[in-house]
């Protein structure tokens, strides 16, 4: 991590808390155990059998497995998080945040134990974790609430009459749990009736717990969280706020302190209302209060709820006020007051983060997922990266999607941007697909760039949203790399003109062609080079070409000028240009100038059998996870938009249709565990089903295949 405000290590004092177990994973886990290092503190990692290898495990000064990797039977096992303490003589616990963070019953467990949870009672937990309790109890602190109805043993009777006197629209609310589950806005006092029943059944199923509330509707809505500390004297202090209006389906993606909404006065007054509504259920430790907002009245805030632990959004924070909030997590827990006032809390410029998910924006931000073969992650002035992410490690299904946070700070708003964007520029997960490049594009906004935000923007820019096309130097790189790989399969005893793959022979070179092209729907691009990979020519040619003889020389590219490692440097129509490339069977991941893409390479086709315009048959898995059905049997005749499989990871079920007609070769089969991008079925053009697929332009076939 490198910052231009370093946060603050103030030592801890010789107290009982001597080791602490990190009851987490990823990143969370891997930036807490940073904080206690730097405390002095002997860190405990627990891993299951997913994460035997993983960033936080290897960082920890000792590691416990706790089991299998479903979070089932593992980071969610209370007993075998306590025998873990008991084996490595952790005297507390910090839990993060997400799995057991926000549960009484472990915090009650941990203290029957004589173990110090480093969070607040159980009391304050499992009132502010039933949001009409939680609204009752603020509202008592004179904390402002949403204008709705919020008690328990609400009936449907009581839902209908009650709209009716709060005005439309409304928003049905679930007590227990959050994330925008059995969530529904109501326009209209006719549907009403129906939305209730959904908000039930998925607040059932979701959180074991059917009650619902009313609210208001807040029109223009903008999603402000307070952060708070208080210790167990009594003293409540706030940090100042978090603007986290940038949310796709009620889950954050950029966040940033401070808002660019509030003014001082009203910084003043939404601080005070987050500090009562700590004291109203005898708060301690580290909590966040979230408000919400009309960006037409920002005056006029509103409670949501309060979440009883360290938020995913704290580094900015810590960037703008210098605190670290970990340290003073335990330093609460160890029993010390406050070490610092109201008075004394500076807000220092402006920091913003974005959160790195394994994501496919461009297919509706399913979960992807595959092995990290490369990793580069951003450092300059005012930069900051918590990461859980290292090469080698596998990114599945068991766990939440996210990977890593990349913040970035400065003096001011702009310079915050600006510093994110080229940050973000810098960070490649070579291996699997994320949301990095949707993140730049979101900070590129201009309602963004502007600060006019509210919590529905995200989803109304995204149709807006398309991913880069490949430039011309990561095909260069792809081919090039390629080129490299064919070279060093021949034995220096063979490398005479005739056997060396580069388009030697007597009179003019011919070029050795590559054909790549970036996912389903995509034209595939070939590009030939002539001579070594120290210096070689370069031709491209678009797929719409008719011929790939009729190729046209769009630019020559100078020698290759060193390699480091997955590095491979070019010169580009007269430009440096470094890119890093890794290789994965069929697959290349390429990643510089600004982006990062993989690349997949496809079989040279005569065009005389399929030319560039015929529909791709191919159907790949758009996530990993599971087939958990195959609706039609290998060698049937399918039409255009047939279903085809499913597969489903986490609890997200996708079905797959044929993408033209044809006769199907499954090459997977039920319950059969998948891959994203995985080839799971081939549709075959019935005009082509036993033409061959393959002739003579591929220069595979006369050299035995790219292995």
């Amino acid at each position: 991590m490198t910052t231009d405000q370093p946060i603050t290590a103030a030592p801890i004092p010789p107290r009982p808390i001597r080791t602490v177990l990190v009851a987490n994973r990823g990143e969370i886990a891997a930036r807490i155990i940073r904080s206690l290092r730097a405390a002095g503190i002997r860190s405990v990692a627990v891993y299951s059998d997913a994460d035997v290898d993983a960033r936080h495990v290897r960082e920890a000064d000792v590691g416990v497995r706790l089991g299998a990797a479903p979070a089932g039977d593992s980071y969610l096992v209370i007993d075998r998080i306590i025998e873990a303490c008991r084996e490595t003589g952790a005297e507390a616990v910090h839990p993060g945040y997400g799995f057991l963070s926000e549960n009484a019953r472990f915090a009650r467990a941990l203290a029957a134990a004589g173990i110090v949870f480093i969070g607040p009672p159980p009391a304050a937990i499992e009132t502010m974790g039933d949001k009409i309790a939680a609204k009752t109890a603020v509202a008592a602190r004179g904390v402002p609430t949403v204008p709705g109805i919020a008690r328990t043993g609400l009936t449907d009777t009581d839902l209908v009459a009650a709209a009716d006197e709060i005005g439309f629209p409304v928003l049905i609310k679930p007590s227990a749990g959050g994330g925008g589950k059995g969530m529904h806005r109501v326009d209209r006092r006719a549907d009403l009736a129906g939305a209730i029943d959904s908000a039930r059944r998925e607040a059932a199923g979701a959180f074991g717990d059917d009650t619902l509330f009313l609210e208001r509707f807040v029109a223009n809505p903008r999603h402000i969280e307070v952060q708070v500390l208080a210790d167990q004297h009594g003293t409540v202090v706030h940090l100042g706020e978090r603007e986290c209006s940038l949310q796709r389906r009620h889950q954050k993606v950029i966040e940033e302190a401070p808002s660019p909404l509030l003014d001082a006065a009203t910084r003043a007054l939404i601080g005070e209302a987050a500090c009562d509504a700590a004291h109203s259920v005898g708060y301690v430790g580290a909590g966040t209060v979230e408000f919400i907002v009309s960006a037409d009245a920002p005056a006029d805030f509103f409670f949501m709820e309060m979440n009883t632990r360290l938020q995913v959004e704290h580094p900015v924070t810590e960037l703008v006020t210098g605190l670290d909030l970990v340290e003073q997590q335990v330093r609460i827990a160890a029993g010390h007051p406050l070490a610092v006032t109201q008075a004394d809390v500076r807000l220092g410029g402006h920091a913003i983060e974005a959160r790195v998910y394994a994501e496919d924006p461009a297919r509706d931000f399913l979960p992807t997922g595959g092995r990290v073969l490369a990793l580069a992650e951003p450092t300059g002035p005012g930069v900051r990266v918590d990461s859980g992410l290292r090469v080698g490690m596998v990114v599945g299904t068991d766990y939440d999607p996210m990977l890593a946070k990349v913040i970035a700070h400065g003096a001011d708003r702009a310079e915050a941007l600006a510093r994110l964007d080229a940050a973000l520029a810098q960070t490649h997960v070579l291996g699997v697909r994320t949301n990095i490049e949707f993140c730049r594009f979101l900070l590129a906004r201009p309602e963004v760039q502007a600060g006019d935000l509210d919590t529905g923007l995200l989803d109304r820019v995204t149709p807006a949203y398309s991913p880069r096309t490949p430039p011309r130097g990561a095909l260069v790189a792809a081919a090039m790399h390629r080129t490299e790989e064919r070279w060093a399969r021949v034995p220096v005893s063979r490398r005479s003109p005739w056997d060396i793959p580069n388009g030697w022979r007597l009179g003019a070179w011919a070029e050795v062609w590559t054909r790549l092209d970036h996912g389903p729907g995509t034209e595939a691009v070939t590009v030939g080079l002539r001579g070594t990979p120290r210096d070689a020519e370069i031709t491209l040619t678009d797929a719409t070409i008719g011929s790939l003889h009729e190729a046209v020389t769009i630019a020559r590219f100078g020698a290759r000028v060193s390699r480091d490692g997955p590095a491979l440097r070019l010169t580009v129509d007269g430009t440096q240009q470094k890119w890093l490339v890794v290789r994965d069977g069929d697959t290349f991941w390429i990643a510089g100038d600004g982006g990062a893409w993989d690349l997949r390479l496809r079989p040279l086709i005569d065009p005389a059998i399929h030319d560039a315009g015929t529909t791709d048959g191919e159907v790949r898995s758009p996530m990993p996870g599971a087939v958990i059905a195959c609706f039609v049997a290998d060698g049937a005749v399918v039409a255009t938009g047939d279903r085809l499989l499913a597969v489903e990871a986490m609890k997200m079920e996708h079905a797959l249709v044929a993408p033209i007609g044809g006769i199907v070769r499954l090459h997977v089969k039920h319950l059969d565990q998948v891959a994203a991008d995985q080839l799971l079925a081939e549709v075959e053009p019935a005009a082509e089903v036993g033409a061959a697929a393959e002739v003579g332009v591929a220069e595979e076939t006369k050299e035995g295949g790219d292995g």
